[in-house]
């Protein structure tokens, strides 16, 4: 009990002492952890409590994942291996090349894995050694390769050494660009280890380090203070997430006492359909952190304040599509969450619908494309609740590409007119961008879903299937997704005419200054414009086909859930050409608007009244999230905090605790050394009185109080150690120290 005891203090003073070192207080946490696990384990053995051990167990997968973040804190603060720990005496083009090759190498691995693993059908499980295995728990560090693990890997890695190679570029004139190099491959080595862990521990570790890479690189310039903000923003709010997916992993622990995949899978027809739910759910909140949906969303926009590479890695392949990668893992615990599914369907729409009507009147590039992403995550969950998991998937990997490709385009732009962002200060740019125009416009005709583009076949599909359920919430969740696509259609089209077909606003000496990026932006920006006109034609027979069996056992979709036929021939005609048609009303819109200067004054003249003013304001200030949530939490917690101390820290547990035990003590040592004059006897009392009050002199009564106090002591010695089954020695000990210890009280 000792040991426990003085780690947890250590912990303590470490937390109080280095307050201003986050490492150090992140050091001081696993201490108090780690103490509290001990503490756990010891008494469970004392007491022979298995439920206490299992427990402990949790702890110690908590405390495993939560070293991994201290581990990346550590890794990211010494520069990151090659780039970090190599970065003094290689340079900054040492770390740009060792990093960017090192990941086209695994580009290409990932590749050959993607042609192995799902179009020959030879899903692997790689074993490499135990983790822990204590009672019924065994976690091993095993990794898994089936045709949805290497789906994501092609994406995440593809994306990342194109966004590598676009950043030789972008920060070179950065004075910490091997720090930035580093924190980008942690980035991408945290993702690759969250999507081929073959257990939920591993990819705990996974979500953890996504994390804290997303936290160091979106506070990458930590000089200013909105990026330090909007860090601390991202990483609180996914803290809440994070903290309902680690119970909902704990409550499958509880139930099936194992989180390896195939064991909980096996056991999810057995499961209370109730309590699976509840589960279900509480991995939802953790999807909702990361993949911003309604609720957990309100870090997105902020997180523009990191680089734009950092922008365009987190909403293409890593941080947001983390959750919609837990759902897809998680579709046999799905399929059997009745409840789950049609809360994720009413998420997923409802989100798509709100991040959609979010990027209206956003007049920051970055931002606008930001809110994009959160609407089609949307979709992506939309589809997951609809049980069309196969076309979640497709929509992830062909959303990658042209989200990469749009970040990466404005960041072109940006670069090009002196760091400028706001839209309605550019314009005029198609004829001195001519390349980034054409992605740019690629990228967003891709996502407007643009018949024959890669995101239309994604995207539409969603919105038949949710049509073909042929329920109530069915048909609302398609009217929802396709008013989404209209103004998704609005803010591209608007995004495009402000910044390339408008008038030029900006000043004279950038439009006199600007010009196309060097190679290592044209080659990304090239690639992806490809991957966005191609690949959604080329993978679709195989992704999402018809009666296709590329995905294996990968996800599981149970028979009452397949409704691919329905929709695919016996939608009618209109339902399937209305996306299509609510797109093109949004571009002509957007194009009208910001284009012809009468369409465009007859808008602004709405806005000069009262409700135009106020309706332009709620949808710019982005519903009024941020000022909700504050009230909500901010507020509030001041409120309550306040009356909780005034009321519990500083009366009831102060009564019971050290205020009224200290006065509880004072009071009684008072009583208690009124009984004791000194002296055995009294004599003067003695000559003055009879022999009766002798018996009640203090000296007497103080004396057979030390006596009864040191039997109960000596009795406590004995019988306790018995009860706590120690050995005989411990027994003879104790039972030796209660004889001398009432000895010493017979002889004082």
């Amino acid at each position: 009990m000792t040991l426990p005891l003085i780690l947890f203090l250590i912990g303590v003073l470490g937390f109080v002492l280095n307050r201003k070192n986050v490492l150090l207080m992140l050091i001081s946490v696993e201490l108090m952890l780690l103490a509290v696990t001990l503490l756990i384990l010891i008494s469970s053995y004392v007491f022979n409590d298995i439920l206490g051990q299992t427990y402990a167990i949790y702890i110690i997968a908590v405390a495993g994942a939560e070293s991994a973040i201290g581990l990346g804190v550590l890794v990211a603060y010494y520069r990151s291996l090659s780039a970090g720990f190599l970065g003094r005496f290689i340079g900054a083009k040492g770390a740009q090349i060792t990093t960017t090759s090192l990941l086209f190498i695994s580009t290409g691995l990932a590749w050959t894995a993607f042609y192995e693993v799902a179009l020959c059908n030879s899903p692997v499980v790689i074993d490499l050694t135990s983790w822990f295995e204590i009672e019924t728990l065994t976690v091993n560090w095993a990794f898994q390769f089936d045709t949805l693990t290497v789906s994501m890997l092609i994406t995440v890695l593809t994306v990342s050494s194109l966004v590598h190679l676009y950043t030789i570029s972008y920060m070179a004139h950065d004075p910490h660009n091997q720090r930035f190099f580093s924190l980008l491959s942690l980035f991408t080595f945290s993702m690759l280890v969250l999507v081929t862990g073959n257990n939920y521990l591993i990819l705990f570790i996974g979500w953890e380090y996504i994390g804290i890479a997303s936290y160091l690189l979106i506070g990458f310039w930590f000089t200013r203070a909105q990026a330090t903000k909007s860090a601390n923003q991202a990483f609180v709010t996914n803290r809440v997430g994070d903290y309902s997916l680690s119970v909902a992993f704990f409550g499958l622990f509880w139930l099936i006492g194992a989180l390896d995949y195939s064991t909980v899978f096996s056991t999810a027809p057995l499961m209370n359909d109730n309590v699976l739910s509840l589960i279900v759910l509480l991995m939802l909140g953790g999807v909702a952190g990361k993949s911003v949906q309604i609720g957990l969303h309100s870090w997105l926009p902020s997180s523009m304040e990191g680089p734009t590479p950092v922008s365009s890695l987190l909403h293409s392949a890593t941080l947001v599509t983390a959750g919609i990668y837990l759902l897809l893992r998680s579709s046999p615990l799905l399929e059997f969450a009745s409840t789950a599914l049609t809360i994720i369907v009413w998420i997923g729409a409802v989100t798509a619908f709100i991040g959609a009507s979010m990027g209206l009147l956003q007049n920051d590039m970055k931002r606008i494309i930001a809110m994009s992403t959160m609407s089609q995550c949307g979709y992506m969950v939309m589809a997951c609740g609809l049980s069309q998991y196969d076309v979640a998937l497709f929509h992830l990997v062909n959303h990658g590409f042209f989200k990469s490709m749009l970040f990466l385009a404005a960041g072109a732009v940006i670069h090009a007119m002196a760091d400028q962002q706001d839209v309605r200060r550019l314009g005029g740019l198609r004829s001195f961008l001519p390349l980034t125009y054409t992605a740019m416009l690629v990228g967003s005709f891709s996502l407007m879903a643009v018949p024959f583009l890669t995101g239309f076949y994604s995207k539409d599909l969603i919105l038949e299937l949710s049509y073909g359920a042929y329920s109530l919430p069915g048909i609302v969740v398609f009217i929802l997704g396709s008013v989404a696509a209209l103004f998704t259609a609005f803010y591209s089209t608007r995004l495009l005419t402000l910044v390339f077909f408008s008038t030029p606003n900006a000043p004279k000496v950038d439009y006199e200054n600007t010009h196309e990026s060097d190679t290592f932006t044209f080659i990304p920006l090239i690639v992806l414009s490809l991957m966005s006109i191609f690949f959604g034609y080329i993978g679709k027979d195989a992704f999402v086909g018809m009666g296709t069996d590329f995905f294996g056992s990968a996800l599981f979709t149970h028979p009452n859930n397949v409704y691919l036929v329905e929709a695919e021939f016996n939608l009618p005609v209109l339902i399937k050409w209305l996306p299509a048609i609510f797109t093109l009303i949004g571009f002509l819109a957007g194009f009208s608007l910001y284009q012809y200067p009468n369409v465009a004054k007859y808008a602004i003249d709405l806005t000069k009244s009262n409700i135009g003013f106020k309706s332009y304001s709620f949808f710019n200030g982005k519903y009024k999230f941020d000022a909700i949530l504050n009230g909500l939490t901010t507020d509030l917690s001041f409120k309550y905090g306040l009356i909780l101390s005034k009321v519990f820290d500083r009366g009831i547990i102060e009564i019971l605790g050290p205020y009224g035990l200290s006065v509880s003590l004072v009071s009684m040592s008072n009583k208690l050394s009124q009984f004791d004059t000194g002296k055995l006897f009294n004599q003067d009392q003695l000559k003055e009185t009879n022999t009766d009050a002798l018996s009640n002199s203090g000296g007497v009564t103080l004396n057979s109080l030390y006596i009864m106090l040191g039997l109960m002591i000596l009795i406590f010695l004995v019988l306790g150690v018995g009860l706590l089954n120690l050995s005989n020695a411990t027994m003879i000990l104790g039972f030796k120290l209660g004889l001398l210890f009432l000895l010493l009280l017979l002889v004082c």
